[in-house]
């Protein structure tokens, strides 16, 4: 028998976790990698094929962990300001320094810290809403991972446009720019509904309609904001954002801690997706999202980080375990939100999320190999009953050993290879002690 050619060949894998909607495992088997794409899964693939070759034994494949919601360049706000009251932490920390510092430098150097952060713990698809977001597509463009990108829109200045207008412009360049790239996934993102008007909502949604693009949106993610719109518009958030026209399956909806039970049905009934940031509404203190009731609603629900700035990092491992055991102590309900949910949100999920379920989120024939190889050599990972619970609830983000990206290895034996970790750190420290000048520390 003739071999195949192939570009890769991941052998003797003890667990693949395929995450496909019949959560197909596969145990001491290979998958098979060509031109970027997943070509062959199952026991003894390897006598099949000949190509480069990487050894999976004492490893749990997964699909790329996919981060529904950040604002990657905050990762120079990392812990600045921490333990204040939200209003206090922004008037007097983040506003300022994003008001003075904030530029296609500042959004780049920033950048390529999370990137480097997400691939060393498996993320290899990621949803950014910031500003200088050509900045963010050239690190993508650069290092090799996913990024779902929108400017966002509000209506004052910001740093990226001085009017609504101008920033729906500038980001319908930006989609005429990258509409056809696989690595760079432009969208479209106004803020909030308590800081764009209805027609700026409207106006971005046409857009996102028109180039079929996501629509981006915080919601309900404070009381404050809760308060805000019902004040100005006499509905609920989600009420007042149907009344516009703007939700749809192109929705995707960052927090959604305060929905009523009317709104989750209207997020199950219109195909609005949720991105849940967990870590971040709890250091903020915004809140709990009630999110098995949403699940249990039919609403597509993927996990976020939110920026660093909040959070304060982008293990998406780790927001997924926060996550399980968050939901069952709120409900005090230990069966709530389990183990395969919670990589679900991860993963196909959050592939669902973005609509992109066609290409990434699971381990299937056909799809892109954006695929991550977790270490469980250590002793916090053993003994190993269920692989499932093991990631969620063992597992660091840390004990990622291996990553790939459209088929190309981004992190090997836990070193990520497309990126300087010391010109990282390096523009790190440049930025802190620009930012620590800001308020005389």
């Amino acid at each position: 028998m003739s071999l195949k050619k192939a570009d890769l060949i991941i052998t003797d894998i003890n667990y693949i976790l395929t995450m496909d909607k019949s959560l197909t495992e596969f145990n001491n088997a290979d998958i098979v990698v060509k031109d970027g794409r997943i070509i062959d899964i199952g026991k003894n693939k390897k006598d099949k094929y000949f190509g480069k070759t990487i050894i999976g034994r004492n490893k749990i494949a997964i699909p790329g962990l996919i981060n529904t919601h950040t604002h990657a360049a905050m990762t120079l706000l990392r812990g600045y300001g921490s333990d204040n009251p939200l209003k206090v932490w922004l008037e007097e920390y983040i506003w300022p320094a994003e008001g003075k510092f904030v530029s296609y430098e500042f959004v780049k150097d920033g950048t390529q810290i999370a990137v480097y952060e997400m691939l060393r713990t498996g993320t290899t698809t990621f949803v950014d809403m910031y500003f200088f977001e050509n900045a963010v597509a050239d690190v993508i463009k650069q290092v090799g991972i996913r990024g779902v990108l929108s400017t966002g829109i509000l209506d004052f200045p910001t740093p990226g446009a001085k009017t609504p207008e101008e920033g729906i412009a500038k980001t319908v360049d930006f989609i005429n720019e990258y509409k056809n790239d696989p690595f760079v996934i432009p969208a479209i993102g106004p803020h909030a509904p308590y800081t764009c008007s209805p027609q700026t909502l409207k106006k971005a949604y046409e857009v996102s309609e028109k180039y079929d693009v996501l629509y981006h949106i915080h919601i309900a993610e404070t009381e404050f904001e809760v308060k805000t719109v019902k004040e100005n518009y006499g509905k609920t958030p989600v009420e007042h954002l149907k009344s516009v026209g703007v939700l749809s399956e192109r929705t995707l909806a960052a927090h959604m801690v305060y929905p009523t039970d009317r709104e989750i049905d209207i997020l199950s009934e219109t195909g609005v997706k949720v991105a849940h940031c967990p870590e971040s509404n709890l250091k903020l203190a915004s809140g709990i999202a009630p999110v098995p009731k949403m699940i249990e609603k039919g609403v597509v629900v993927g996990i976020g980080t939110d920026g660093t700035a909040s959070n304060d990092d982008l293990d998406i491992i780790g927001e997924i375990s926060t996550a399980a055991k968050l939901h069952k102590g709120a409900t005090k309900d230990p069966t709530v939100l389990n183990a395969k949910q919670a990589l679900l949100m991860a993963t196909r999920w959050g592939a669902e999320a973005l609509r992109m379920e066609d290409k990434i989120g699971s381990i299937e024939k056909g799809k892109y190999a954006d695929i991550v190889l977790i270490d469980i050599t250590e002793p916090h990972l053993n003994p190993l009953y269920d692989p499932y619970t093991q990631i969620v609830y063992s597992s660091k983000g840390n004990d990622v050993d291996t990553v790939l990206v459209g088929g190309e290895i981004k992190v090997l034996n836990k070193k990520v290879l497309s990126l300087d970790k010391g010109y990282i750190l390096d523009r790190a420290c440049f930025w802190e002690k620009k930012i620590k000048g800001l308020n005389g520390s």
